[in-house]
């Protein structure tokens, strides 16, 4: 099955992200993989406060992707698998994209900041030359009815 792999995080344009992702899924028979990653710089403590730290991390992503995986169920028939990594963001993005071979898209989410587009667009448009899947990048400013019309 063809999955569409979406990030999470705490942008606000990731919610257009998995509203595109998943309804794109279920129109298409795909699936969702939804990707979180904890960047390593959040655990440069002793090792106890590093463990405790993770583990809410952890934790916090959870709650997160239950409230997205409960959307996706009920609203659109996706059932979503969570994925949680460390380290840098982008490098964990390109490595999931290279070690699953069912993901068939990359979705993210673009902000409509000051600051451009988002690190993560930012960067992943630089790679994505040499990425195995298409990417696909949803504004953040789409309302749900035009993300509806075009998926």
């Amino acid at each position: 099955m063809r999955k569409f792999l979406v990030v999470l995080d705490d942008t606000r344009e990731c919610l257009n992200a998995m509203r595109f992702a998943a309804m794109r899924a279920a129109h298409t028979g795909g699936g969702v993989e939804i990707l979180s990653v904890i960047p390593p710089d959040e655990f440069n403590h002793w090792i106890g406060v590093g463990e405790m730290m993770r583990a809410e991390a952890r934790e916090r992503i959870e709650a997160h992707f239950n409230v997205f995986a409960k959307w996706m169920r009920d609203r659109q028939g996706i059932d979503p698998e969570l994925v949680i990594r460390e380290g840098e963001p982008v490098d964990e993005i390109l490595a999931q994209v290279r070690e699953d071979p069912e993901i068939g898209v990359l979705v993210l989410g673009a902000g409509t900041g000051k600051g451009g587009p988002g690190p993560l667009v930012t960067a992943l448009t630089k790679s994505a030359g040499t990425l195995p899947v298409p990417m696909t990048i949803v504004p953040g400013e789409m309302s749900k009815e035009q993300l509806e019309q075009i998926t």
